[in-house]
């Protein structure tokens, strides 16, 4: 069955349930799939080390919703629990519709909801927000109960219980106040997962907080997980068939370097395993550490994340900017999204207002400013590395810091004269031409799913397959041994 944890608002509580229920389960020697309704990166990490399987996004807007079902059954199916995070308020979606909600999300899998209220200033009042959350709609939802958060005092308690009593809505329990409840944060959202180095010692005291304060006799059988459908398809495998593909193993690969660190971490699962299944060996490359790109790379991907809190030590990595750079000139196929994409200006500015130079590949300055948020309908302007004129794309945009265009750099001739990517529009938002497409170049703030549009990968690495391997640098990784190499699951769970 599953179920699915929402809450009136973001900040509510719902990933604290979320982790306690899932430390709880592997006290206990349960596997636990968890997934994340939308496009979030950081709650997933945090799910991902505690269940120690790969939390799967899912999100009907950037991947359809035959794929979020397929998603869901496949590797729901593969664990003995599973639970989805919910996102933001339980029906806020697109613009101000409940498209892509965990609302939308809960229907169409058909999961009962567990609804996460943050209740320091009600009391009587809890009855009419819980009703108008179990009644409103569409989408109706199956409301299994409430958890409170933020009680103040046993009195309170008993206020709240009787007011959810009397509109006949179980109290499922009440996370209390404990410091290993208190999540550090920055302008994104919570602090990485590797950047919590107290998490093992976190896990335990949540999982013993499950047990004291939530009701497990009637929240434990929400947990149960899906049966898989007979016959049931690895989700990958059914992409690359809908496309002409197979997952079989190649004969040549073609290795792919991925910027992996405290930098660069903003990347969905599938991404690395649909790039696997279609003959790329990706190597995990670190610009924080200031590796050169290894030897042999045909492609470079360079994933979301927090260039600007490191933008001094990227500055000073010199070998792998010059390698970079040398990449970029020799042609290979460059992918730059979001946080990527900040590597590529000319200049970089930290939350302190400090100016670090960065690849210098394209004409602009970036610094913090409005907060860009949103779904976006990506029109295509012209052909590029991993787009076609006229095609339409869902992506999604969340990032504070922003662009001042430039003199065409100087570094790469062929990167700067790089023309504009595609039209973005959403709920909101301006429309506005947006990101830079060459033959050998993509670079722009959104981010894409790639389980959404499989032909983006088809694409790189048709690319990749073209590109002269990257020679051998002053200091580099051997081909033979780049590093930690990513797992090979082709979309199974680990």
């Amino acid at each position: 069955m599953a179920c699915l944890i929402a809450a009136p608002t973001s900040g509510s509580g719902k990933t604290l349930l979320t982790l306690m229920l899932i430390a709880l389960a592997r006290r206990r020697g349960h596997s636990m799939q968890p997934f994340k309704v939308g496009p979030d990166y950081l709650d997933p990490q945090l799910l991902t080390r505690l269940a120690a399987r790969p939390c799967r996004n899912l999100d009907t807007l950037l991947c359809g919703e035959d794929w979020v079902r397929r998603c869901f059954s496949w590797h729901g199916g593969r664990a003995e629990l599973a639970l989805v995070e919910g996102v933001m308020g339980l029906f806020d979606g697109r613009g101000p519709t409940a498209e892509g909600s965990s609302a939308a999300v809960a229907a169409l899998l058909d999961l009962p909801v567990v609804l996460v209220v943050e209740a320091s200033r009600q009391a009587g009042s809890l009855a009419a927000l819980v009703r108008g959350f179990r009644d409103h709609g569409p989408p109706s939802v199956r409301l299994a109960g409430v958890v409170l958060n933020k009680v103040n005092s046993p009195r309170h308690r008993a206020l709240l219980s009787e007011a959810l009593a009397a509109i006949g809505v179980p109290l499922l329990g009440v996370l209390p106040q404990d410091a290993a409840l208190d999540l550090p944060s920055r302008h994104l959202g919570l602090l990485p997962a590797a950047e919590l180095p107290d998490l093992p010692q976190r896990a335990d005291r949540w999982a013993a907080l499950a047990e004291q304060h939530l009701d497990l006799e009637r929240l434990w059988p929400l947990l149960a997980a899906p049966v898989a459908a007979a016959g049931a398809q690895n989700p990958i495998e059914a992409l690359l068939q809908a496309g002409g593909e197979t997952a079989a193993p190649r004969v040549q690969s073609l290795p792919v370097a991925i910027a992996s660190d405290a930098v660069f971490h903003f990347r969905y699962p599938e991404a690395t395993e649909l790039l696997q299944a279609l003959g790329a060996e990706p190597w995990p490359w670190s610009p924080l550490a200031d590796e050169p790109l290894p030897a042999g790379t045909r492609a470079v991907v360079l994933p979301g994340g927090y260039p600007e809190l490191h933008a001094g030590a990227l500055a000073a990595a010199r070998r792998s900017l010059d390698t970079l750079r040398g990449a970029a000139r020799a042609g290979l196929p460059l992918v730059a999204e979001c946080g990527g994409l900040l590597l590529l200006g000319e200049r970089l500015a930290d939350p302190d207002g400090r100016w670090h130079a960065m690849a210098g590949l394209l004409p602009f300055v970036a610094a913090r400013g409005e907060l860009s948020l949103g779904y976006r309908q990506a029109s295509c302007r012209r052909d590029g590395l991993l787009t076609r004129s006229g095609e339409r794309w869902s992506g999604h945009e969340f990032h504070r810091w922003q662009l001042q265009p430039t003199a065409a750099a100087s570094a790469a001739p062929a990167v700067a004269d790089s023309a504009g990517l595609w039209q973005l529009e959403g709920w909101g938002s301006t429309s506005r031409e947006e990101g830079w497409t060459a033959p050998n170049v993509h670079a722009s703030w959104l981010h894409l799913h790639w389980a959404g549009c499989p032909v983006i990968p088809r694409r790189l690495l048709a690319a990749a397959a073209n590109a002269a391997p990257l020679p051998p640098a002053a200091v580099s990784c051997s081909p033979a041994n780049p590093g930690p190499s990513f797992s090979r699951s082709a979309g199974a769970s680990r």
